[in-house]
C-alpha cells in the first residue's frame, strides 16, 4: 500500500496532465464546449421536475417552498451521477487504455486514480452550480452543509472499490461490462432519486434498504431538503461495503496486473 501512494506522489504529474487531457478531449471539438457538463443533467432534471413535480410536492410535508423538488432531485440526480460516471469509467478503464498499458511502463494503480480525480472534477463543476442555485433561491443549508464531505467520500470509496473491481473482472469476462451498463439502469430506479423514500410502503423501504445508494442519497436530501443531519448510523452497511470492495478490488488488481497484460 505505502508503496502504490509513494509511486501515485512520484507520478503526479503524469496524472494530473491526464486529467486536463481527458477533459479537454471531451469538449474542445464541440461547439459549446464544457457547457454539455451543465446541460446533459439540467434537462434529465428539468423532465422530471415536469413529469413528478405536482405528484412528489405533495409527498415532501415537511419541506415547503417552490423549489423543494427541485432541490430534492437536484441533490440526487447529481450525487447518482457522480457514482454512476465512476463505475461506468471504471470498469473499463483497463480495456481502454490497453496500448497505455502494453506501450508505456507506469504504475498501472495511476489509471483508477486519473479517472477518480476527472470524475470528482466533473461533478464539483456542477455541483457549485447547484450550491449557488441555493444561495440565492434562500434553501442553502448553512448548518449542515459541511455533512456532504463524510458523505461525498463514502461514496467515492464505494464507488471507487467497486469499480476497481468490475474493471478487473472485465478484462476477463466482458460480459461484465455489458451487465454493468444493464445494472446502472436498474439501479438508478431501485434507489430513492426521483420519488420519496418515506411515503413508500414499509415492505418497499425495507428492501430499499439493501442498496447500500438509499442511505448515501437518503443522506443528502437531509441535509439540502430538509436542513437536518443525516442520519450516519443508518450508512453503517454502505461505508462497510465501501472498505470490503476496496479490499477486494485492490487484491484482486495487484494479483491480476501482470495476467492483465496478456489478456489486453
Amino acid at each position: 500500500m505505502r508503496n502504490n501512494l509513494i509511486a501515485l506522489y512520484n507520478y503526479r504529474g503524469f496524472i494530473w496532465s491526464s486529467v486536463k487531457r481527458d477533459f479537454q478531449s471531451r469538449y474542445q471539438m464541440s461547439i459549446l464546449g464544457a457547457t454539455w457538463l451543465v446541460l446533459q443533467p439540467l434537462a434529465m432534471i428539468t423532465v422530471y421536475t415536469v413529469i413528478f413535480s405536482q405528484l412528489m410536492q405533495a409527498r415532501l410535508p415537511q419541506a415547503t417552498g417552490p423549489f423543494a423538488y427541485s432541490i430534492y432531485l437536484c441533490s440526487g440526480i447529481l450525487t447518482w451521477g457522480l457514482f454512476a460516471e465512476i463505475l461506468s469509467r471504471m470498469q473499463v478503464v483497463f480495456i481502454e487504455n490497453a496500448n497505455l498499458i502494453k506501450k508505456v511502463t507506469f504504475p498501472r494503480i495511476c489509471l483508477p486514480v486519473i479517472v477518480i480525480v476527472s470524475c470528482i472534477l466533473n461533478f464539483l463543476i456542477i455541483f457549485s452550480l447547484f450550491l449557488v442555485f441555493l444561495i440565492f433561491s434562500g434553501n442553502f443549508p448553512i448548518g449542515n452543509i459541511f455533512y456532504v464531505i463524510p458523505i461525498l467520500l463514502m461514496q467515492i470509496l464505494f464507488a471507487s472499490g467497486l469499480g476497481v473491481t468490475l474493471g478487473v473482472l472485465n478484462v476477463f469476462f466482458r460480459d461484465v461490462g455489458q451487465f454493468v451498463t444493464v445494472l446502472l439502469q436498474f439501479w438508478f430506479w431501485f434507489t430513492p432519486v426521483v420519488y420519496v423514500y418515506n411515503t413508500l410502503p414499509v415492505w418497499a423501504q425495507g428492501w430499499l434498504g439493501f442498496n447500500p445508494m438509499t442511505s448515501i442519497i437518503n443522506g443528502y436530501h437531509d441535509i439540502f431538503v430538509h436542513n437536518t443531519v443525516p442520519s450516519f448510523y443508518a450508512m453503517k452497511w454502505t461505508a462497510l461495503i465501501a472498505v470490503v470492495f476496496c479490499v477486494l478490488g485492490f487484491y484482486l488488481f495487484r494479483k491480476h496486473a501482470a495476467d492483465m497484460v496478456d489478456e489486453l
